[in-house]
This record gives C-alpha cells, structure tokens and sequence, in this order.
C-alpha cells in the first residue's frame, strides 16, 4: 500500500479558484497485467508511481471541479471523490495499479470568503436553532427545578404526614398498650365523648343560665318591683282608708258620748208627772237612776248601729241622733214599783 497527496488549485464553475487537497492510497493491482504493467514502468524507480498518480488525479479533480459550483463542492465531497475515482480508474489500471480510496482532506477558497460568506445563513440557522436549543434546555431546566421542587415539597408534605401518622400511630399504640388492649381503647374513647357530651350539655346550661341571669332574671325582678311597690301602694291606701274610718269612728263616738245627757234626759222624760212609788228608800231611787243611764247606753248603742248602716249608705251621724231623739216613745203615767 502507497499513498500520494495532491494539493491543487482548481477552479469553479463559478469562476472561483479553490486550493484542495487530497490523499490517494493505491497499490499494485493483484492479477499478472497489472504486476507486469507496472514492474515494466516503475521497477527501476518505484517512487515514481506516487508522482505519477498524484499527476493523474490532480487533472481529474481540475477538471470534475470545474463542472461544479462552490456549494456542491463543500457539501457534497464524498460525490466529487466517487467521480474522481471512476474517471481515473481506467487510466490507473493501464499503469498497473489499483485505487484503494480518495479523501478530500480540505477546500480553501483563499481570501475570497466566498465558503465563509455561504455558510453565515447556515451559521445563523444554527445559532438560532442552538439558541432555541438552549432556550428549550433552559426552560427544560426551569420546569424540572418546578417539578423537582414540587417533588420535594410533595415528598416533604407527605413525610410530614407520614411522620404524623406514625407518631399518632405510636401514641395510639402507647395508649392501646397504657389501656390494656381494644376494649380499653374502646371505652376510653366512650369516656371521651361522654365528656364531650357532658362539657356540651354544661355550656348549654350555662348559656341558660347566663340568659336567665342577663334576661329573665331583670324581667322577674323589675315585675316583683313592680308588684311590691303596688302591694305598698295598695296597702297605703288601706291604711290611709282606715285611719279615716278610724277618725270618723271616733268622732262618731265622741258626738254620741256628747249627746248622751240629752238621750237620758229624754228617757227620764217619760218619768214626768208619774205616780212613782219608792219601797226602799235611796237605794230605790238610785236604781231608778241606774236604770234610766243603763237605757240611754242601750240607746246610745242602738243609734250606733244605725249609723253605722246609714253611714254605709252616706248619710250624716248628727242627722241618724236627731231622728231618734225625735222619735216619739209612749210614757206611762201608771204606778211605778221600784223594788
């Protein structure tokens, strides 16, 4: 195996020189022709068969790439290296050797920059495409911080939970093991909402009480206010009632005490002119007496009683004594036997 490096300037259909450069590796073909071809051509001087083929290949790469333009030479390379190859392979064959592979190692355009100004769009497209690129990846990285953090607070939410499940676990487990099993549990749990419904039954009587302390209470006692003071009132009024009744009882009596004489002055009246026979002496004579102030206290009395009915009825106690005084009362002109 050989090789042989051509570097030529060839020009474009474009009219654009470029400098290219390529490796040949050959060797000598293997059948009799081409080991006698080329024993009878470089056997005395094998370095030449390096020369030789760079000659070759340097005029088909002239001449392939002056059908070319600029853009098909810089993207498609492997399609100008198959054309090489098959225009000198004849041409290779005569001489006794056999083209193993092209390489077009490099296109330079000099100081043109003409490949430099072709491939600013193809630059840009892939700035831009790497600037989405790295939009997306940054925005990729973004949501996967949001969804790493969201992971973590969910996981941090559910270790909480878990870790209060679990200590709430153990502490049920401790009260289980502290109440000696199930039925204990059980009625621990009965004696909580007992005590539940007991502290619910004491506010609400408590909260009775409070109304009846804020509310029924005042009512109750402004209404006894109101009763006692119209019991005292009431009883004022009987008191002041009877204090006048009191008053004009007395003067009632005092008017009868006054009118008394008179009242047995009348009833000794009937004793005027009368035959009146005295067995014993002054002892006679003061039962007469007695008896004639015995009758005017019975009457005396009895003008009382009708004044107090006539009194009901509103008349006056001098007019009640007046019409009694008045009454006429049959005298007995008779014997009197005072014993």
């Amino acid at each position: 195996m050989m090789e042989a490096e051509v570097v030529e300037k060839c020009v474009t259909r474009q009219g654009i020189a470029l400098t290219v450069r390529a490796v040949i590796a050959f060797k000598v073909g293997n059948d009799h022709e081409s080991i006698v071809n080329a024993g009878q051509r470089f056997l005395s001087d094998q370095d030449q068969m390096s020369v030789l083929t760079g000659r070759i290949f340097a005029g088909h790469l002239r001449s392939i790439i002056g059908s070319m333009t600029v853009e098909e030479i810089v993207t498609e390379r492997q399609k100008l290296a198959t054309e090489v190859l098959d225009t000198s392979k004849s041409e290779m064959a005569k001489i006794g050797l056999h083209v193993d592979s092209l390489q077009i190692q490099s296109i330079d355009d000099g100081d043109t920059g003409y490949i430099e100004a072709m491939s600013r769009p193809h630059k840009a497209n892939i700035q831009r495409a790497a600037q989405i690129a790295q939009a997306q990846a940054t925005q990729a990285a973004a949501e996967a911080e949001q969804a790493a953090a969201r992971k973590q607070a969910e996981y941090a939410r559910e270790t909480a939970v878990v870790q209060a499940e679990y200590s709430a676990e153990v502490d049920r487990a401790k009260a289980q093991a502290d109440q000696a099993g199930p039925l204990a549990l059980a009625h621990a749990q009965q004696e909580v909402l007992s005590a539940q419904t007991e502290l619910a039954l004491r506010q609400a009587e408590l909260r009775e009480k409070q109304l009846v302390a804020e509310v029924v209470k005042p009512a109750q006692a402004d209404a006894e206010r109101i009763r006692v003071l119209a019991l005292a009132e009431a009883e004022r009024m009987k008191i002041q009632a009877e204090a006048a009744a009191s008053y004009d009882r007395v003067a009632l009596d005092r008017m009868l005490i006054d009118q008394l004489p008179q009242i047995v002055k009348e009833a000794s009246a009937g004793l005027s002119g009368a035959n009146v026979n005295v067995l014993n002496g002054a002892d006679g004579l003061g039962e007469i007496a007695a008896g004639l102030v015995g009758q005017g206290l019975t009457i005396l009395d009895s003008v009382r009683k009708n004044l107090g009915g006539e009194q009901a009825d509103g008349a006056a106690p001098g007019a009640a004594i007046e019409r009694y005084l008045a009454t006429p009362r049959g005298g007995d002109d008779g014997p009197v036997d005072v014993r």
